[in-house]
């Protein structure tokens, strides 16, 4: 025992330190969420259960309760591998929420475990520990910084004479004196070291609070980076250099001779974060939707949609115009600014006119990617539509083949763990008004209503699709083979960007969303004239899971390397023709408050853009700022009179050399498709702060259908022919009356009659039948002959491609 007259060390106390550090902390916590919404988080992730780690870690929670962050314990069990410990600390690296990372040492493993390899794989960024090595002789040392874990392990005569000791150990030891049954001691034997030391710091009461406020401070310093890359108005993007040439070489000439960023570059460059970003290769990559949580206290940029007056069959390049201003206000103005274009169908890209990415120095790179394949979302839409198809009709065939208990036997089979329901089969039951959830208790009639949807064959609207124009398709009978036992049917095929669960991909605001529109979608109606769904099908899970990827937009950049969300679409003559609302309200973020979004809607102003307003602003809530109303004097020409144009036919002389009055003439349509958008209460390229609907979702299906008619086609009104009349009586009865409308219409003119040029008047406008895609939310009336499945022309566009075997490229796409 040391002698009672010896000098005992001077104690270093944090406890008032700590107190106003965490007091400051309390305020900067407070002002960073009223102005920014972002809440400091700091976890703290603990392997095992040592009692010491737990009173630090509640020291820790207390703390941070006290300064208004949030701090979350992760207790994971002691079996755990290194494998596993080392993928959750990546996953919380890659949480954009999460400012601050602390794995507790030390570990309480059965494993294993190198705790350094762990410490080292926690972010730096995050890493509020700040935790590394010391290599000290601690006979030598004059400042000893002790954190072992290990209970009094430096000894008091270890220690120089007069040096300052900083204890960082806290442990826990028995002592049958307290009430607890234990006592907190440090890393250094206190009772003999602080004879020896100069200063000493004392265990609980030291370092500890201290440690613990910097820790929260931190965290408060992470998040307050975060917030202000958030906040950050101006992109740090280095635009890519064009190097033009005359005479101007083919499109896919000009693409060919770019080299593109890495996409992993720009997405760093607008600010998108590693973990929000699912690389497809060098040039393209599909972003989380996580951003749209990260970044919701920021405020939306401007956005302006491009339309076109009524085109010729050739296009008059509204993509091209769209990523033309881009490249002009990013490359050019350095403006935050993001093109939002619709995925192109691969039935255009190989029948009418080749590749979608726009043209000439105006375009999205790489243009053969782009045009073929992208990142397979229309390959997961064909999918998940075909196997809705297909069990429609397996459904009917094993209703027809089978009596109620074989089918409950089935559908509810009896496993190892027993007999038992899905959670699709109980929202079913639900639905039915039966609650009971044992497949034992349920009666004979409740059986009987579970296991039959009982389904009219003629009333199916679910039709088959496929991306390719396949005309031979638009009629077909399936089930011939002998094994369906005779239960053949009459369908079609549809071009897949057709397909509803393409509408719902564009129209859908989120991962719970998507779940219940795919639920919701009307594929026929039963015998009692009752709706059948996706949901009855018992499938809309399993198309949720094929459409999980596909939701997320697709990035891609322009030719001089400013960013381009590449997703949904394209037809808006059978569909809705619009790029999704997903991908123009990220962008909307990313670009913030002085930046732009500049949206495509397809075709022309008459349907792309009545559809852009009716259908996805009513959605999405977002209203625009502007109308980009695209027009080429060979549309203008063709409109005033001119002569036919034809995809693959060399144009006629009135289209290239000059006639003013072709011009002049044409010039009713333009003014025409202002007058349209002005309906809207959008300005054309003016910005102003009011918008309105065309029509209320609350009137009749006739008389929605009737006022587009009127108002933007200019026509006398609407014809509605028996099949069509049927269908209005239809779904009013079922209760979708009240879904906006979708016209099905031919894109080259005003009316239904492609031939009729300029502003047609004086027809009424024939609807031949009306469809419901209730899951996408709308209806839509087929008008005139409008097909769902495009047919190749005399000489398709592939007779024009191919592939360059010694270089790879992709060659006569454009």
């Amino acid at each position: 025992m040391m002698d009672e007259d010896k000098k005992s060390s001077q104690l270093l106390s944090g406890t008032e330190a700590a107190k106003e550090v965490r007091e400051r902390l309390a305020g900067e916590t407070s002002t960073l969420i009223r102005e920014t919404g972002i809440i400091p988080r700091l976890v703290i992730v603990q392997v095992g259960g040592r009692e010491d780690s737990a009173v630090y870690i509640r020291m820790k929670l207390k703390a941070a309760s006290e300064i208004g962050m949030r701090a979350d314990h992760i207790h994971l069990e002691r079996e755990i591998t290194q494998s596993e410990l080392l993928n959750k600390v990546k996953e919380l690296n890659d949480d954009a929420t999460v400012h601050g990372i602390i794995v507790q040492m030390p570990l309480d493993t059965t494993e294993d475990i190198d705790s350094r390899l762990v410490i080292d794989a926690i972010s730096p960024d995050k890493d509020v520990d700040g935790t590394s090595h010391f290599c000290l002789q601690v006979s030598k040392a004059d400042l000893l910084v002790v954190a072992m874990g290990k209970p009094k392990f430096v000894k008091g005569d270890w220690i120089k004479p007069g040096s300052v000791v900083i204890d960082c150990g806290i442990n826990s030891i028995p002592d049958a004196t307290k009430k607890s049954g234990s006592q907190l001691v440090g890393d250094v034997d206190f009772e003999a070291a602080k004879y020896r030391a100069g200063w000493i710091t004392p265990v609980p009461g030291g370092v500890g609070p201290m440690t613990v406020a910097f820790l929260m401070n931190n965290t408060v310093q992470s998040a307050k980076r975060a917030a202000q890359e958030m906040l950050r108005e101006s992109w740090a993007l280095p635009p890519l250099r064009i190097h033009s040439k005359s005479p101007v070489p083919s499109d896919i000439d000009i693409a060919m001779a770019q080299t593109p960023k890495d996409i992993g570059t720009l997405a760093k460059e607008i600010g998108l974060l590693p973990s929000e970003v699912d690389l497809f290769g060098k040039t393209k990559a599909k972003v989380s939707l996580s951003v749209l949580h990260r970044l919701d206290g920021r405020s939306n940029g401007r956005y302006v949609v491009v339309t076109g007056i009524t085109p010729t069959p050739l296009g008059e390049g509204k993509s091209t115009t769209a990523i033309g201003l881009t490249q002009a206000l990013g490359a050019h103005l350095s403006k935050n600014v993001f093109a939002c274009v619709r995925q192109p169908s691969q039935g255009p890209t190989f029948g009418i006119k080749g590749g979608a990415a726009g043209g000439g120095y105006s375009q999205v790179i790489p243009m053969d990617e782009f045009n073929l394949h992208l990142t397979g979302d229309i390959h997961a839409i064909t999918a998940a539509n075909n196997l809705l198809a297909a069990q429609i009709d397996a459904k009917m065939f094993h209703e027809r083949t089978q009596s109620n208990e074989a089918l409950y036997r089935r559908l509810v089979p009896d496993m190892k763990e027993g007999r038992k329901f899905s959670n699709i089969q109980l929202n079913r039951l639900r639905k039915l008004g039966i609650e009971k959830t044992k497949p034992e208790d349920l009666t004979h009639e409740e059986i009987k209503k579970f296991v039959r949807l009982d389904i009219d064959s003629s009333t199916i609207t679910w039709q088959r699709v496929l991306d390719t124009n396949d005309r031979f398709l638009r009629k077909i009978q399936i089930g011939l083979s002998p094994t369906e036992k005779g239960h053949a049917r009459e369908c079609q095929f549809d071009i897949t960007v057709a397909s509803e669960i393409m509408a719902i991909l564009a129209l859908t605001t989120g991962y719970e969303d998507m779940r219940h529109r795919l639920g919701k979608m009307v594929v026929a109606s039963n015998n009692q004239g009752e709706p059948v769904t996706a949901e009855d099908l018992g499938i809309s899970g399993a198309l949720m899971v094929l459409m999980k990827d596909a939701i997320r937009p697709n990035l891609m950049q322009t030719l001089e390397g400013t960013p381009v969300f590449v997703h949904a679409g394209p037809f808006a003559n059978i569909a809705h023709g619009n790029s999704s609302i997903l991908a123009d309200a990220i962008a909307l973020k990313l670009v913030g408050p002085h930046g732009y979004v500049v949206t495509e809607a397809g075709f022309g102003a008459d349907i792309g853009m009545e559809k852009f307003f009716n259908i996805k602003c009513r959605y999405s809530g977002l209203v625009p700022n502007a109308v980009v109303l695209v027009a080429t004097i060979r549309a203008l020409k063709m409109h005033g009179g001119g002569p036919s144009v034809t995809a693959g036919v060399p144009l006629p002389s009135a289209y290239t050399e000059e006639n003013v009055e072709l011009v002049e003439k044409g010039c009713l349509n333009l003014k025409k498709q202002i007058s349209n958008a002005k309906k809207f209460g959008v300005p054309v390229v003016v910005a102003i702060n009011v918008f309105r609907f065309l029509y209320d979702t609350l009137l009749p299906i006739e008389e929605k259908i009737n006022i587009i008619a009127k108002e933007i086609y200019g026509a006398d009104g609407i014809e509605l022919l028996p099949e069509a009349q049927k269908k209005v009586d239809t779904y009013t009865k079922q209760g979708f009356g009240n879904l906006p409308i979708c016209m099905a219409k031919t894109h080259l003119s005003l009316s239904h009659d492609p031939s009729l040029k300029g502003v047609p008047t004086g027809y009424k406008l024939p609807i031949r039948d009306v469809r419901a895609s209730v899951g996408a939310g709308f209806l839509y009336p087929l008008v005139g002959t409008m097909s769902t499945m495009p047919g190749l022309p005399t000489r398709p566009c592939f007779y024009d491609i191919d592939l360059n075997l010694k270089t790879g490229a992709v060659e006569g796409l454009f």
